[in-house]
């Protein structure tokens, strides 16, 4: 069981294409192990173990999690808006929009 391995991926997505690293790590690896055996963290220094966010198959994870056969880590980048504020806004025009459309009287 020592020797056990296990084939695992990391994946950095960048605005214009995705970093996809496959690994073959020692079973019990943990998502730590395997961004720096990536060699991700050195490509992109922009990378931060202690304010990015990781996960395994989309489910947010942490540094300490061991690794299974097959994983996925995922490496998410910060949001550049976010998303309520987004839909506050729209909503907020959306409103405009409609009032003044109702004050063409015939």
């Amino acid at each position: 069981m020592a020797d056990e391995m296990i084939n695992v991926e990391v994946c950095y997505p960048l605005p214009t294409k995705q970093e996809l690293v496959r690994l073959r790590l020692p079973a019990g690896s943990l998502l730590q192990q395997a961004l720096e055996a990536s060699g991700l963290l050195g490509k992109y220094p922009e990378i931060d173990l202690k304010k990015n966010k990781f996960g395994i198959w989309n489910k947010l994870s942490k540094t300490d999690a061991v690794l299974r056969d097959f994983d996925r880590v995922e490496i998410y980048r910060p949001l550049i808006a976010d998303p309520k504020e987004v839909r506050k806004q729209r909503a907020a025009e959306g409103k405009v929009m409609k009032k003044g459309a109702g004050d063409a009287e015939g």
